[in-house]
């Protein structure tokens, strides 16, 4: 008679399986409350970015269809990390920490919570990095409009639809192959992290440039019209320094991240050595806490300024108003 540990017996028929059978059930009372605060966090902010969405609907009038856009991504992207974080993590999968499962393996039955647990992670993320691309194409506008007042602008929901859509075709893929057997769960994970990786320097990129234009054109503008444009700049400098500071963070934490994946998979031929818990926990707390104080950040920046500006006649042809169809007397003014 063997005594009881956390270990659960190799069945011989599980041995010959080409992936480690998924033995360790082991989940710390750190890693339970930690995923529990996250939760709650994250399901404050869904709960207060659903009811400014709500008012912001109630206001009517095309002005308000970026803020509530920016809500709507904002409640998406907390519930579904509400979801992700509240649910006890066994019903999700046996083991804390990933591990390499795949597809349809009857010898791993897990391999449907770890999958379902992906697709939740992963559309949390698409949703979050969704808010991002809907600043840029907000300011791509604005900035087409202001540096090429003759050319005809493309429809900023159209271009924002489109950049998300190959996200989302970038994950329905990765999802397949999965589930094809192209590769396991660690692939999954891989081209993930190596997706959000790419995107986390682009936005970095976008976002500097971007922001050091619309402070020209807002500097400019003011003195133009002799009016301060401060507050609007300040504005501009919040989003750009919190989205940077959040975006090299998560690229810095992706890449490494990838990085070691494709070292011990080169190495031993799995990734499962990556994964210890002190590993995961340290990249699970510093990725979703980074998520909580960048989404309270937005709700605080809209809340404060934004509906505001967007009431003083703001901005007119984010719901899709081509080029040359404003009205006339349109004002010179930028509301950010």
């Amino acid at each position: 008679m063997s005594n009881t540990t956390n270990m659960t017996e190799v069945q011989p028929a599980a041995m010959t399986s080409s992936i480690p059978l998924v033995v360790d059930f082991d989940e710390t009372t750190f890693e339970l409350w930690s995923d529990f605060i996250l939760g709650l966090a994250f399901a404050c902010i869904a709960a207060l970015a659903a009811h400014k969405m709500l008012w912001s609907r109630q206001q009517g009038g095309a002005e308000t269809t970026v803020v509530t856009a920016f809500y709507s991504l904002i409640f998406f992207t907390s519930i579904l990390r509400a979801i992700w974080f509240l649910i006890p993590n066994y019903i999700w999968k046996p083991s804390y920490v990933p591990s390499a499962v795949m597809a349809f393996d009857p010898d791993h039955p897990s391999w449907v919570g770890s999958f379902l647990s992906e697709i939740v992670l992963s559309a949390g993320a698409l949703c979050l990095f969704s808010i991002f691309i809907l600043i840029l194409v907000y300011w791509a506008d604005i900035l087409k409009k202001y540096f090429y007042p003759g050319q005809r602008r493309s429809r900023p929901m159209a271009t924002f639809l489109g950049f998300v859509g190959l996200l989302l075709f970038i994950e329905v893929t990765n999802a397949i192959c999965f589930l094809s057997g192209v590769y396991s769960s660690e692939g999954m994970i891989f081209v993930n992290s190596l997706m959000l990786a790419t995107v986390s320097i682009i936005c970095v990129i976008e976002i500097t440039i971007f922001s050091h234009r619309f402070r020209t054109v807002l500097k400019t503008l003011g003195a133009i019209n002799q009016v301060s444009t401060e507050s609007q700049v300040k504005r501009i400098v919040w989003i750009t320094v919190t989205g940077n500071l959040f975006f090299f963070t998560r690229a810095f934490l992706e890449t490494v991240f990838a990085g070691m994946l494709l070292v011990y998979y080169k190495e031993f031929g799995t990734v499962e050595k990556v994964f210890s818990h002190a590993t995961w926990d340290t990249y699970i707390l510093l990725k979703h806490w980074t998520e909580v104080i960048i989404l309270g950040l937005m709700l605080y920046i809209l809340q404060s300024r934004f509906t505001a500006a967007a009431a003083r006649a703001g901005y007119q042809p984010v719901p899709d108003a081509p080029a040359g169809e404003q009205p006339a007397g349109e004002q010179t003014s930028l509301n950010v």
